[in-house]
């Protein structure tokens, strides 16, 4: 029943508007009563109060010592006082008993079926003994269903209970109120629920309609089709996530792209140097390679069998960075002086090329804290791919400065550099530039991935700038460590 998003946000909205509504009805109904109650108390009080003090100024005025021939006799004064009582206050019932609970008197000139009715004579005798009086009763018979009373006695000179006045308002005319009321109030939760349907509906559908689109485009990922897009409609989360999909589906495609390049890549960096090696070894075994050769093709054999030693290094850092089972020793070192070292053991490479060479550190020493096999692994990668790429007598520099407490070390070159679009990439895994192998003929897109691993867990940063035809620099932050604080350990 509830494994559609619809399904449950109909059902919850629905819940919290009934509920609410309730809450509501019942807060109103609770206040209006409260209202009513006090308002009709105070009337049928006032009222009370005030015929009964005309009704006892008259009774001693009169000098009588019966209550009942004071009424009868005293009609002409009394009824009219009563019955313009009764207009003011339309909704109320004036009842003038005797001391017996036998009706004298009513609002109605044309003395309804009251006037023979006798109030009970249990609440007369409470009422002479507790003096007035506001209860909700039906005067024991007098009324078929219960009013609002308001009973006060009327004593003579010698404070002998001799009758009372009752003001009296029937309690049904609240009833119907609050029965419209909650009529009124369960129509308006109908209404408001059949727009909440409508409008969970539609909002449900926007939002459960790129989902859709996203859980089939999943399953055409799972089948390894990156090719599929979701359109991209407005801006709120819903487009903001429909974008992030699209970035990384093409993240996705552009990996995909890139491991079968590895994988092609990888294929080749094995197969050359095991034919060649299989090919030397069995021209050597079979003696079609003289004796006077052996040294010469076994040094190649050397050289390829380093090859692929590189290569398996390679691929066993990867795996043990995405196990998180290679850890770093931070040691304070001389960045400067392994950049020397570094641009040193390239000094063949930069001859054979006709290198502008340019060195660049503000300082002769420039202390930094950090990993130091790792930073050398990560400077000399760079160094080296930044000589393959360079073009023959183009400049080539190694810069560092300090800046923030932070060490900037930067490689550039002038060569072919990187097009604009591929630069997102660089830090790919199996991300490979020269996809011709035109000029790196060793590499398998891994030693960049690997410098962007180990610097992201030094806290650092690393990125590359390139015009494309032109130059290309790579450059990452260290932290800085003054030389007073640290001892060296070259």
């Amino acid at each position: 029943m509830f494994k559609s998003v619809f399904t449950k946000y109909i059902t919850a909205f629905m819940l919290i508007i009934a509920i609410s509504f309730m809450i509501l009805a019942l807060i109103l109904c609770q206040m209006v009563t409260n209202y009513s109650d006090d308002t009709k108390t105070q009337m049928v009080e006032r009222t009370a109060d005030t015929i009964a003090g005309f009704v006892n100024d008259g009774y001693r005025d009169e000098g009588s010592y019966d209550f009942s021939q004071y009424i009868y006799f005293s009609r002409n004064t009394v009824q009219p006082f009563v019955s313009a009582m009764t207009e003011l206050n339309e909704d109320i019932i004036i009842l003038v008993s005797d001391a017996n609970g036998g009706i004298l008197l009513t609002a109605d000139k044309s003395e309804p079926g009251y006037i023979n009715s006798n109030v009970s004579i249990d609440i007369m005798s409470k009422l002479s003994y507790s003096g007035k009086q506001t209860v909700s009763s039906d005067l024991g018979g007098v009324f078929t269903s219960k009013h609002l009373v308001r009973a006060i006695p009327i004593y003579d000179a010698d404070g002998i209970f001799v009758g009372a006045i009752f003001v009296c308002s029937p309690l049904q005319e609240f009833d119907q109120l609050i029965e419209t009321m909650i009529k009124t109030i369960i129509m308006s939760c109908l209404w408001v629920m059949l727009a909440a349907l409508l409008a969970v509906y539609f909002i449900s559908e926007k939002i459960i309609d790129p989902l859709k689109q996203m859980s089939k485009a999943a399953k055409n990922f799972a089948a390894g089709k990156f090719d599929v897009r979701i359109p991209v409609k407005g801006r709120d989360e819903v487009a903001e996530l429909a974008t992030a999909f699209n970035n990384m589906a093409a993240s996705l495609a552009n990996l995909e792209d890139m491991r079968r390049t590895f994988l092609a890549n990888v294929s080749h960096d094995l197969r050359t140097p095991m034919t060649t090696i299989s090919g030397f070894i069995d021209g050597i075994i079979d003696g079609a390679i003289p004796p006077e050769k052996h040294e010469y093709y076994l040094d190649v054999i050397r050289t390829e069998i380093r090859r692929l030693s590189r290569l398996v290094i390679s691929l066993l850092d990867i795996t043990r960075i995405q196990a998180g089972e290679r850890k770093f020793n931070k040691t304070a070192f001389d960045i400067c002086e392994m950049a020397r070292l570094i641009l040193i053991s390239f000094e063949q490479k930069l001859d054979a090329k006709k290198l502008d060479v340019e060195f660049e550190c503000v300082k002769d020493k420039m202390i930094v804290y950090a990993d130091r096999d790792a930073i050398y692994q990560i400077l000399y990668n760079i160094c080296d791919n930044a000589i393959k790429f360079s073009r023959d007598g183009g400049k080539y520099r190694i810069s560092i400065l300090e800046k923030d407490r932070k060490v900037y070390i930067s490689v550039f070159n002038e060569g072919i550099g990187i097009p604009a679009e591929e630069l997102p990439f660089v830090f790919e895994r199996f991300y490979k530039s020269d996809k011709s192998r035109g000029l790196d003929k060793t590499g398998v897109g891994l030693g960049l991935y690997i410098a962007k691993t180990i610097i992201d867990a030094h806290e650092e940063e690393i990125w590359v700038k390139s015009v494309y035809g032109e130059n290309c620099e790579f450059v990452f932050t260290l932290p800085y460590t003054p030389e007073a604080t640290v001892v060296v350990k070259d």
